[in-house]
C-alpha cells in the first residue's frame, strides 16, 4: 500500500461505526432528565404545564426507544442515514417539548446543542448543516411560538423581550461555532490518528521486508551446501552415463538448473544469517539505498560528501533501521517528483552532529505552506500543473508525515525551506534551487562507532 492510496476517512464512513445501543442509551438518559424536570417543575415549583402532552412527547421517544431495542440486534451499527435520522428525531422532539414548556423562556433551550454538537463530531458535513439549519429554524419557531410558563397563582413567568431576542441570537452563535469548532477539532483528531495508523502500516512492512532479508540470507547460507551436493552428484552421474545420451541430458539438466538456483540465491541474499552488513552500514551507504528506487526515474540524482570527512574510516555506521530508510526515502522521491532536472543529496557530519540535505531544482515549497509541512493530508505542492504532468500524485501530505514521523522517531531534526530564503544552509547548489530538506541527528544517537567485526565483501557462493 502507498501513501497514494491512503486517505482520511470522511465522516459517512466514520457514522456507520456507531452503534444502535449507543444511541439509545444516550436517548434514555435524555428521556430520564425530560422526565425528572417535568416532575420537578410540577411538584416543586407548582408550574401549571400541558401535563399531557408533555407525557405524551417524551413518550414518543420511549416509544421509539422499545422499538429499536427489540426489533434490531444490538450490535447493529448504524448508516449515516439511520444515524441522522435518529438524531433529527432527538432535534424535533426537544423541540416540540421546549415549545409545550416556554420556548426560549425555558433555560433549557441550551440543550438544542446537543444533537449539533453530536452531529459535527460523528457525523457528515452535510449532516450537520442538516442538522443546524434544523436547530436555527427551531429556536426562531421557540421564540415567536410557545405556550407560556404558568405558575400555580396564574403569573406568567416570561423574560423581557430584549432578554428573548439575545437568548435567540446566542443561541444562533452557539450553534454555528460549537458545530464549527467540534468539526474543525474533530477533523484534525481525525486526520492525525488515519496518518498514524498509515505510519504503522508503513513501518510494519518495512520491518517485514527488513526481516525478509534476513530470512533469504539465511535461506541462501543453508542451501548452498545442498545445491553444491546436488550439482556434485549431477555431473559424476553426466560423466557415468555418457552412453545414455537421453539420461546424460536430464543429468545435464539438473546441474544447470542447480547452478541458476545457487545464483538466484546469491543475488536476492549475501552469504551468512549473522551478516552485520544487514543491521549497520556507513551513513553515505544507507543514503544511496534509500534513494536507490528513484535514480532511474528521468531526474539526476547527485551525491556528494563533507569534503572534511572523505576518510572512510571517519564516516559514521549508523544503523540500517528501516524507518531511517523509508523516511529518507520519501524525501527523496518528493524532491524526484518536482524536481525539474536534478536533486542534490548532500551528508555531512562532525563531532556533534550527521546531516542529510536533499535539494531540487523544482517550484519549492509553496510559502504559505511552508509552516505546515508535515501536517497529515496537506495538498498540494506544486499547483495544478501537477494534476496534469502526474495524475496520479495525491499530494504530499502524508508522505512527508511518515518521513518526518520516521526520522523523528530516530532523534532527528527536520527543516524545509526554499533555496531563495534558506539562510541556515551554507554550500547551496546553483541559484534558481528549490525545495530544501535537512534532516540533522546528534552524532551520539546514531553514530555506533567502528566496529571491527564486520565481514568483508560476500563471497560468490561456488560448487
Amino acid at each position: 500500500m502507498t501513501q497514494a492510496n491512503i486517505r482520511p476517512l470522511d465522516g459517512r464512513t466514520r457514522a456507520s461505526w456507531i452503534r444502535l445501543r449507543t444511541m439509545i442509551l444516550l436517548r434514555w438518559f435524555a428521556i430520564a432528565g425530560q422526565l425528572t424536570a417535568v416532575t420537578v417543575a410540577q411538584w416543586a415549583f407548582g408550574l401549571q404545564l400541558a401535563f399531557g402532552l408533555c407525557y405524551l412527547t417524551i413518550g414518543a421517544s420511549v416509544v421509539g426507544n422499545l422499538v429499536a431495542a427489540f426489533v434490531f440486534p444490538q450490535n447493529k451499527r448504524l448508516s449515516e442515514r439511520e444515524n441522522l435520522a435518529m438524531v433529527l428525531f432527538d432535534l424535533l422532539q426537544l423541540t416540540a417539548l421546549l415549545a409545550l414548556t416556554g420556548g426560549l423562556h425555558n433555560p433549557f433551550a441550551l440543550l438544542l446543542l446537543a444533537p449539533v454538537t453530536i452531529s459535527a463530531t460523528a457525523l457528515s458535513l452535510r449532516s450537520t448543516l442538516v442538522l443546524g439549519g434544523t436547530a436555527i429554524i427551531a429556536a426562531s419557531v421557540l421564540a415567536l411560538w410557545h405556550l407560556p410558563l404558568v405558575t400555580q397563582s396564574g403569573d406568567v413567568l416570561r423574560q423581557p423581550g430584549i432578554f428573548v431576542f439575545g437568548h435567540w441570537a446566542a443561541l444562533l452563535i452557539a450553534i454555528v461555532f460549537t458545530s464549527a469548532y467540534s468539526r474543525r477539532v474533530t477533523t484534525e483528531v481525525h486526520s492525525m490518528a488515519d496518518a498514524l495508523s498509515a505510519t504503522q502500516m508503513v513501518l510494519a512492512r518495512e520491518q517485514k521486508l527488513s526481516d525478509l532479508s534476513g530470512v533469504v540470507a539465511a535461506a541462501a547460507h543453508e542451501l548452498g551446501t545442498p545445491l553444491a551436493t546436488i550439482k556434485l552428484a549431477s555431473t559424476e552421474l553426466l560423466g557415468d552415463l555418457e552412453d545414455r545420451p537421453d539420461l546424460a541430458e536430464d543429468a545435464a539438466l539438473i546441474r544447470d538448473q542447480a547452478d541458476r538456483c545457487r545464483d538466484i540465491l546469491r543475488d536476492m541474499g549475501r552469504i551468512g544469517k549473522d551478516d552485520l552488513h544487514m543491521q549497520r552500514a556507513q551513513l553515505t551507504a544507507v543514503v544511496k539505498e534509500a534513494a536507490e528506487p528513484h535514480l532511474e526515474r528521468g531526474k539526476t540524482v547527485m551525491f556528494s560528501d563533507n569534503p572534511m570527512a572523505r576518510d572512510p574510516a571517519r564516516a559514521p555506521t549508523i544503523p540500517r533501521k528501516p524507518e531511517i530508510i523509508h523516511g529518507l526515502r520519501n524525501l527523496v522521491q518528493n524532491a524526484v517528483d518536482f524536481a525539474e532536472t536534478t536533486v542534490w543529496i548532500e551528508t555531512e557530519w562532525s563531532a556533534e552532529d550527521i546531516s542529510v540535505r536533499i535539494i531540487d531544482n523544482g517550484p519549492g515549497f509553496p510559502p504559505q505552506h511552508l509552516g505546515r509541512i508535515g501536517d497529515p493530508f496537506l495538498r498540494r505542492r506544486g499547483g495544478a500543473s501537477n494534476e496534469t504532468t502526474r495524475p496520479e500524485y495525491e499530494g504530499m501530505g502524508l508522505g512527508l508525515f511518515i518521513a518526518k514521523t520516521f526520522l523523528e522517531r530516530s532523534g532527528a531534526r527536520l527543516r524545509f525551506a526554499n533555496g531563495s530564503d534558506s539562510g541556515w544552509l551554507r554550500g547551496l547548489p546553483p541559484a534558481g534551487s528549490g525545495a530544501v530538506v535537512e534532516v540533522v541527528w546528534p552524532r551520539r544517537l546514531l553514530d555506533l562507532g567502528p566496529d571491527d567485526s564486520v565481514m568483508g565483501e560476500n563471497q560468490r557462493l561456488t560448487a
